[in-house]
């Protein structure tokens, strides 16, 4: 009976279906089929020759035998010499290939192990990487081979995993404290109103209104979330969309600050409802993070074709943007300076998800957000879509297809402020 050190040590012979067994398997039986060509080769070689071997002047003839009788017995003698001959050599040559064959057996899997050993070892450390410990790596040293190769690709792999990981802790967090910040307030609003035993109903009606706003807000960031959270999931159905069309209806009418619109046919193929929401946000957020109202702050929106792709531009004023904080605001619940922190009595602050969904959802369009800070104060984004595919040609004599944009090409101008 095996001992647990005997078992432990043939742990690493499995069987065939081990590549070190399959890899001595290929080696030995490549070997083994090579000798036997060669030895069927030399022994038809060696056969060939025999058949031709003649004798024309025998050494020592029998007493009182003629010449043709001579060269009878020794021809025959010569044909059963060298058939002992040949068998021999194929008794002989086939031991040394039998010999041959073991001995590539050994060394096809000492040569198996010696190339499996970095796989080995990358088993072992994969092993060791859990969710916990994703700031690991293979880091294989040696020469630049397809092992190599591999090892750094999963290390890429683990490098994208870490952030991922690390951007959803960040993320469940931020939106549990999200939504435990109205929770509350809704809580200590009405844990005050309780506690007066003088509360009149004009007292209970304010505390109502502030849970109800409470509410709203709640109610507004759980939307954003699932906002992003389909966007994110990709786009499963597609049709034309216009955004000339989609941000005319979309501007604020009036009010501070002032809003001009240049808005061209920008044909794209996408959702609707999301295409509104990224337009929704980027003009909302413009409006919202501008200078304070009598300023002469501005927004301007702008919607054409840039080398067949369908583009949204807004530019607005506001407040300066560090350049290193331009790209930390497309990340979930990031504020930039005090927009980190929520102002109490500010009007329908935002959650901080306006812009992260503005990059999901154009990334699930296979669209390209890129912003800039304005040195003047304020931001520049831009919004690029792919181009939609081209529209089926119509039949002789079909009658033409009726247009997907209501604009048709035209340019629209509005101004309002």
């Amino acid at each position: 009976m095996c001992g647990p050190k005997s078992l432990r040590g043939l742990r690493g012979i499995r069987g065939p279906q081990s590549i070190r067994w399959r890899l001595t398997l290929v080696y030995s039986g490549l070997f083994v089929v090579a000798g036997a060509v060669l030895l069927a080769l030399t022994y038809a070689l060696m056969s060939e020759r025999g058949e031709q071997a003649t004798v024309t002047r025998p050494d020592v003839p029998p007493a009182g035998a003629g010449a043709p009788a001579v060269q009878g017995y020794v021809r025959e003698q010569l044909v059963a010499q060298r058939s002992d001959q040949l068998h021999q050599l194929f008794v002989e040559s086939g031991v040394a290939l039998g010999v041959m064959a073991i001995a590539s057996l050994v060394l096809g899997w000492l040569v198996a192990g010696r190339v499996l050993a970095p796989l080995r070892s990358m088993t072992g450390a994969v092993r060791r990487i859990s969710a916990d410990a994703l700031h690991r790596r293979l880091a294989v040293a040696g020469p630049d081979d397809e092992l190599k190769d591999l090892a750094d690709t999963f290390d890429d792999l683990l490098a994208r995993l870490e952030g991922a990981f690390e951007a959803q802790r960040r993320f469940v967090a931020n939106a549990s404290h999200e939504l435990r910040t109205p929770l509350t307030l809704q809580q200590a609003v009405i844990d005050v109103a309780l506690a007066d035993p003088l509360a009149d109903a004009e007292t209970l009606r304010a505390a109502c209104l502030r849970v109800r706003a409470a509410g709203q807000e709640q109610e507004r960031l759980i939307e954003a979330l699932l906002t992003l959270a389909c966007s994110q999931r990709g786009v499963p159905e597609r049709e034309f969309v216009d955004l000339a069309v989609v941000a005319g209806e979309l501007l604020p009418d009036g009010g501070s600050p002032r809003v001009s619109a240049e808005l061209t046919a920008a044909p794209l193929l996408g959702d609707p409802q999301l295409i509104g929401r990224l337009v929704s946000n980027l003009v909302e957020n413009a409006v919202r993070h501008n200078v304070p109202s009598g300023e002469g702050g501005w927004v301007s929106v702008w919607t054409g074709v840039v080398d067949g792709r369908a583009s949204l531009r807004v530019v607005n004023s506001g407040p300066v943007v560090p350049l290193d904080q331009v790209g930390v605001l497309f990340e979930p619940f990031r504020r930039v300076g005090a927009e980190r922190v929520r102002a109490r009595g500010r009007v329908r602050e935002g959650s901080g998800l306006g812009l992260s969904i503005v990059a999901a959802i154009a990334a699930a369009h296979g669209g390209v957000v890129e912003a800039r800070a304005r040195g003047e104060g304020g931001l520049w984004v831009e919004v690029v879509f792919p181009p939609p595919p081209p529209l089926p040609v119509p039949t002789l004599g079909a009658a033409p297809p009726d247009p997907p944009f209501g604009l048709n090409g035209l340019l629209l101008k509005r101004r309002t402020g």
